[in-house]
């Protein structure tokens, strides 16, 4: 048994330790949220946060996760609670087709954690290794810019979520 920290939540997983995070996540826990794209690392929509990094959860073996705490977009709210990721992300419309969402917002939950005001260069750096087929990337850079906005408002005294 593999013991998973899985949004916030502990789960015992009896999957062989060399399966790789994605199929835990999709077949044994039900987590739909991070896709397969490539099976390779190189497309980004597998994308999770393992601690505080975002990981390619296809190539990922869970005997590495043991007790690490693990994100999914199903972690950063709720489709009647969304976080101030999602909600931007469905102002700005910068999902298409959604294949890659999932992905490019852990992305650009990992910098806001550790940068809440990034610049526009490290926005793009964090979400360079994500692909989005259908050519959203201008509304995907204006969805993170957003929620930066509603955080650094919400730690002035605003209202916002404070939830990258």
């Amino acid at each position: 048994m593999i013991t998973l920290l899985v949004n916030g939540r502990s789960v015992e997983v009896d999957d062989d330790p060399a399966t790789p995070l994605l199929y835990v996540l999709r077949g044994t826990l039900a987590l739909n949220g991070a896709k397969f794209g490539c099976g390779l690392g190189q497309c980004g929509a597998c994308t999770v946060i393992v601690d505080d990094a975002p990981v390619y959860s296809c190539l990922t073996p869970i005997a590495a996760l043991h007790g690490r705490r693990i994100t999914t977009v199903e972690g950063l709210g709720t489709q009647q609670d969304p976080g101030p990721l999602q909600r931007a992300f469905i102002a700005e419309q910068a999902a298409q087709c959604g294949y890659c969402i999932a992905g490019m917002m852990l992305r650009a939950h990992a910098l806001l954690m550790r940068d809440p005001s990034p610049t526009e260069s490290a926005i793009r750096g964090a979400l360079e290794p994500g692909l989005c087929r259908c050519g959203t990337h201008l509304r995907i850079l204006r969805a993170v810019r957003r929620a930066s906005r509603e955080l650094a408002s919400a730690r002035s005294g605003g209202t916002a979520d404070t939830r990258p």
